[in-house]
Protein backbone atom coordinates (compact mmCIF):
# COMPACT_ATOMS: atom_id res chain seq x y z
CA UNK A 1 0.00 0.00 0.00
CA UNK A 2 1.16 3.44 -0.70
CA UNK A 3 0.89 6.48 1.53
CA UNK A 4 -2.28 7.76 -0.14
CA UNK A 5 -4.40 4.79 0.99
CA UNK A 6 -3.51 5.41 4.64
CA UNK A 7 -4.38 9.10 4.58
CA UNK A 8 -8.23 8.77 4.49
CA UNK A 9 -8.19 6.20 7.28
CA UNK A 10 -5.99 8.47 9.40
CA UNK A 11 -8.32 11.45 8.82
CA UNK A 12 -11.42 9.43 9.77
CA UNK A 13 -9.73 8.20 12.96
CA UNK A 14 -8.54 11.72 13.80
CA UNK A 15 -12.03 13.18 13.25
CA UNK A 16 -13.67 10.50 15.41
CA UNK A 17 -11.14 11.10 18.20
CA UNK A 18 -11.77 14.86 18.07
CA UNK A 19 -15.56 14.37 18.21
CA UNK A 20 -15.34 12.08 21.23
CA UNK A 21 -12.89 14.36 23.03
CA UNK A 22 -15.01 17.46 22.43
CA UNK A 23 -18.30 15.78 23.37
CA UNK A 24 -19.87 16.11 19.92
CA UNK A 25 -20.54 12.40 19.58
CA UNK A 26 -22.51 12.15 22.83
CA UNK A 27 -26.09 11.08 22.23
CA UNK A 28 -28.83 13.25 23.63
CA UNK A 29 -32.22 12.39 25.02
CA UNK A 30 -35.21 14.72 24.96
CA UNK A 31 -37.13 14.57 28.24
CA UNK A 32 -40.01 16.91 27.44
CA UNK A 33 -40.61 20.65 27.84
CA UNK A 34 -40.42 22.80 30.94
CA UNK A 35 -43.85 24.36 30.60
CA UNK A 36 -46.82 25.18 32.79
CA UNK A 37 -49.19 24.13 29.99
CA UNK A 38 -51.11 21.09 31.30
CA UNK A 39 -52.60 20.31 27.86
CA UNK A 40 -49.38 19.97 25.86
CA UNK A 41 -48.26 16.31 25.71
CA UNK A 42 -44.60 17.43 25.71
CA UNK A 43 -45.04 19.47 28.91
CA UNK A 44 -43.83 18.10 32.25
CA UNK A 45 -46.93 19.76 33.76
CA UNK A 46 -49.11 17.25 31.88
CA UNK A 47 -49.58 14.20 34.15
CA UNK A 48 -50.57 12.04 31.15
CA UNK A 49 -47.74 13.17 28.87
CA UNK A 50 -44.10 13.98 29.56
CA UNK A 51 -44.97 14.80 33.17
CA UNK A 52 -46.19 11.31 34.00
CA UNK A 53 -44.88 9.87 37.26
CA UNK A 54 -44.70 6.47 35.52
CA UNK A 55 -42.58 7.48 32.54
CA UNK A 56 -39.32 5.52 32.67
CA UNK A 57 -37.19 8.56 31.77
CA UNK A 58 -39.47 11.16 33.36
CA UNK A 59 -38.44 14.12 35.47
CA UNK A 60 -41.45 13.49 37.77
CA UNK A 61 -40.65 9.80 38.31
CA UNK A 62 -38.64 9.48 41.56
CA UNK A 63 -37.28 6.11 40.41
CA UNK A 64 -35.97 7.29 37.03
CA UNK A 65 -32.45 8.50 36.40
CA UNK A 66 -33.72 12.03 35.72
CA UNK A 67 -36.12 12.31 38.68
CA UNK A 68 -34.32 10.42 41.45
CA UNK A 69 -32.99 12.50 44.34
CA UNK A 70 -29.81 10.37 44.24
CA UNK A 71 -28.89 10.39 40.55
CA UNK A 72 -26.22 12.77 39.24
CA UNK A 73 -28.39 13.27 36.12
CA UNK A 74 -31.48 14.22 38.09
CA UNK A 75 -33.34 17.50 38.17
CA UNK A 76 -34.27 16.88 41.83
CA UNK A 77 -30.86 15.99 43.28
CA UNK A 78 -29.53 19.09 45.11
CA UNK A 79 -25.94 17.93 44.48
CA UNK A 80 -26.29 16.90 40.82
CA UNK A 81 -23.66 18.21 38.43
CA UNK A 82 -25.03 16.69 35.20
CA UNK A 83 -28.68 17.76 35.44
CA UNK A 84 -30.69 18.15 32.22
CA UNK A 85 -30.08 21.27 30.10
CA UNK A 86 -32.79 23.54 28.75
CA UNK A 87 -33.10 25.32 25.41
CA UNK A 88 -35.72 27.81 24.22
CA UNK A 89 -37.48 27.62 20.84
CA UNK A 90 -34.62 29.53 19.12
CA UNK A 91 -32.04 27.05 20.44
CA UNK A 92 -30.60 29.39 23.09
CA UNK A 93 -29.17 27.67 26.17
CA UNK A 94 -31.29 28.49 29.26
CA UNK A 95 -29.36 26.71 32.02
CA UNK A 96 -29.77 23.42 33.85
CA UNK A 97 -33.03 22.16 35.30
CA UNK A 98 -31.55 21.51 38.72
CA UNK A 99 -32.19 22.06 42.41
CA UNK A 100 -28.44 22.49 43.01
CA UNK A 101 -28.01 26.04 44.41
CA UNK A 102 -24.22 25.91 43.89
CA UNK A 103 -24.12 24.99 40.20
CA UNK A 104 -23.46 28.21 38.23
CA UNK A 105 -25.84 27.08 35.43
CA UNK A 106 -28.64 25.90 37.72
CA UNK A 107 -31.99 27.69 37.72
CA UNK A 108 -31.91 27.26 41.52
CA UNK A 109 -28.75 29.33 41.98
CA UNK A 110 -30.05 32.73 43.18
CA UNK A 111 -26.80 34.44 42.18
CA UNK A 112 -26.29 32.72 38.83
CA UNK A 113 -27.18 33.84 35.35
CA UNK A 114 -30.15 31.46 35.03
CA UNK A 115 -31.52 31.64 38.60
CA UNK A 116 -31.20 35.28 39.61
CA UNK A 117 -34.43 37.30 39.53
CA UNK A 118 -32.40 40.22 38.12
CA UNK A 119 -30.81 38.42 35.17
CA UNK A 120 -32.56 38.83 31.78
CA UNK A 121 -31.70 35.16 31.01
CA UNK A 122 -33.33 33.83 34.18
CA UNK A 123 -36.59 31.93 34.37
CA UNK A 124 -37.23 33.79 37.63
CA UNK A 125 -37.22 37.21 35.96
CA UNK A 126 -40.83 37.92 35.01
CA UNK A 127 -39.73 40.76 32.71
CA UNK A 128 -37.03 38.71 30.97
CA UNK A 129 -36.87 35.06 29.94
CA UNK A 130 -39.52 34.08 32.49
CA UNK A 131 -42.16 36.48 31.21
CA UNK A 132 -45.61 34.87 31.06
CA UNK A 133 -46.30 36.81 27.85
CA UNK A 134 -43.60 35.18 25.72
CA UNK A 135 -44.95 32.23 23.69
CA UNK A 136 -42.10 29.88 24.60
CA UNK A 137 -41.77 30.95 28.25
CA UNK A 138 -42.18 28.15 30.82
CA UNK A 139 -44.45 30.40 32.88
CA UNK A 140 -46.91 30.97 29.99
CA UNK A 141 -49.81 28.58 30.73
CA UNK A 142 -50.59 28.27 27.01
CA UNK A 143 -47.03 28.31 25.68
CA UNK A 144 -44.69 25.62 24.45
CA UNK A 145 -41.97 26.07 27.09
CA UNK A 146 -38.30 25.13 26.89
CA UNK A 147 -36.92 21.80 25.72
CA UNK A 148 -35.29 19.63 28.40
CA UNK A 149 -32.31 17.73 27.02
CA UNK A 150 -30.07 15.26 28.80
CA UNK A 151 -26.76 13.80 27.68
CA UNK A 152 -26.51 10.05 27.82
Amino acid sequence: MNQRTHRPIFLVALTATFMLASGLAVSQQRLGNLSSNPYDSRSIANPYGAGSAYRSDGINNPYSRFGSPYSNNSATNPYATQAPRMYDSQGNYRGRLSTNPYDPDSISNPYGRFGSPYSPDSIKNSFGAGSPYQPDSPSNPYGSGWQIISDE
